[in-house]
């Protein structure tokens, strides 16, 4: 069967719900088969962070490549000074064109005996409350999301021979190591993947039957802050109160880092903060999130953020500083008594729209260089940043996305954010210009990152059928001018003060 092609000036094929339904039978009728596939690709044990996997993660990058040109598109892989990505397109057809974006890597497997079954070989577990869980390592984060729209374009393709819209695809393979070839990569292939809007599968539903498009991600910036005093270890007893103790310093400099009411005191933190359109706010108010619940399955009971926001506005549209890690001196078994000469702490930062990572940065060492105190020395360790992403309530992309979501699940999508970081959000909107939609069918509890990681199966089925209706959906959108390539670089850096 053909598309029906629209004559309105600027828009592309729209697609009859005929088709959408036979496009949807087949996907229903060949889920065995998908099922097959994501096991082929679970087997494969494509950890990014241990050189000693290398040679699976190209098996990997293989594995979907080979997968996408048996439905017709063009892909290739593309050596990096890394793991290598995966480049697809099929632009066969008139109207939009979405780039979309996952990764091929997985986190390692430790520790290996708490999992109930080896974590490369997948399982089906039946539920008492009826659900089947796909475990194994990678079937969550991110095989499954992303195969899920692999398998929605085979199916456009198997009943109508085309995909309704332009299509291209992108699969890394460090994503889960940080992702070091990535904007080099970008730099050399960004005008390729030039398209009027990215999509994603890499985030989560709100409610196990509720869809949900996540608008905004927080940023990221990573330091680390090494407080220097004397030339070596001092006795405690013959140099005690005459010699600084660079634990104590560092202490002291943290604790300076917040307030009473759990506020960020650095001069000037808050300043170029974008404030929130009042849909997303409103959105926000709305969903019902128990915040109980929430700090009572961490084993806490009160917020220790800003208490003039609520802990949900806390950790989607709030900026926090963390401190992730302390060391100096001695703290092995027993007591050995000297005064430290060095202390040092890991603290990040997420950010919100509006604020910049180097800004931030040299707002924070001007705040620890202020407060340092004589006889001391400051080394700073950066680690890199991005800002964060906001995407519009008014995208007419998102429109699209959530009518398609709200036909598949009989409910309304609702528009949340994430506390978290993706960079890859950022990056693409800095380099190319691109708008993200970051749509994703993982549930809260699908232990990403830990032993016995799954995917439920019906995430993987309504994932397929969520991405079918949400291409049929996008055929409306008017078409967009591809942006110009523009290149931007936020590194690590090392600085010393004396």
């Amino acid at each position: 069967m053909s598309l029906e092609e629209n004559s309105d000036e600027g828009v592309s094929h729209v697609v009859p719900q005929q088709i959408v339904q036979e496009v949807l039978r087949h996907a229903d009728a060949n889920l065995r088969a998908s099922l097959d596939r994501f096991f082929q690709f679970l087997r494969i044990p494509s950890i990014s962070c241990d050189a000693s996997y290398s040679s699976q993660c190209h098996k990997a990058a293989s594995w979907i490549s080979d997968e996408l040109s048996s439905i017709g598109f063009a892909a290739s892989v593309r050596p990096t000074t890394g793991n290598p990505i995966v480049v697809a397109h099929n632009k066969e057809t008139d109207g939009p064109h979405v780039l979309f974006y996952g990764h091929y890597d997985v986190q390692p497997v430790e520790p290996l005996e708490a999992w109930n079954s080896n974590p490369f070989e997948p399982s089906l577990k039946e539920q008492p409350d009826g659900e089947t869980h796909i475990v194994a390592r990678g079937a969550s984060d991110d095989k499954g999301q992303l195969l899920t729209f692999i398998e929605a374009c085979r199916s456009w393709r198997a009943v109508t021979g085309h995909i309704p819209i332009k299509v291209s695809m992108f699969f890394e393979g460090e994503e889960e190591s940080g992702s070091p070839s990535m904007e080099a990569f970008l730099d050399e292939a960004g005008e390729e993947l030039n398209a009027d809007v990215m999509l994603l599968c890499d985030t989560y539903l709100w409610r196990d039957a509720v869809p949900a498009i996540t608008v905004m991600f927080r940023g990221i910036l990573e330091q680390e802050v090494e407080i220097i005093c004397a030339n070596r270890d001092l006795h405690s007893g013959a140099y005690g109160n005459a010699a600084r103790n660079p634990i104590q310093v560092l202490a002291e400099l943290i604790a300076s880092l917040r307030g009473a009411k759990g506020e960020i005191t650095i001069d000037g933190f808050y300043d170029d903060i974008q404030d929130l359109n009042k849909q997303i706010r409103n959105d926000i108010s709305r969903l019902d999130f128990d915040t109980d619940a929430f700090l009572r399955d961490a084993g806490l009971s009160k917020s220790a953020g800003d208490t003039s926001y609520s802990v949900l506005e806390q950790i989607w549209t709030r900026p926090s500083c963390e401190i992730n890690g302390i060391a100096g001196g001695y703290y092995g078994d027993g007591l050995k008594t000297v005064i430290p000469s060095t202390a040092r702490a890991k603290i990040s930062f997420r950010l919100v729209a509006g604020q910049d990572p180097e800004r931030i940065q040299s707002k924070f060492r001007d705040h620890i260089r202020a407060r340092t105190p004589a006889d001391c020395k400051v080394k700073f360790t950066g680690f890199g940043g991005s800002p964060a992403s906001l995407i519009s309530s008014r995208s007419e992309y998102l429109g699209c996305a959530r009518a398609a979501l709200k036909l598949e699940w009989a409910c309304e999508p609702v528009l949340i954010g994430s506390g978290g970081s993706i960079p890859i959000v950022s990056l693409v909107k800095r380099r190319l210009g691109l708008d993200s939609l970051p749509i994703g069918f993982a549930r809260s509890d699908n232990r990403h990152h830990s032993p016995n990681e799954k995917y439920d199966l019906s995430s993987f089925h309504k994932g397929i059928r969520s991405w079918i209706r949400i291409l049929a959906e996008l055929s409306r959108c008017t078409i967009v001018q591809p942006p110009s390539f523009a290149g931007d670089n936020t590194g690590a850096d090392d600085h010393v003060d004396r």
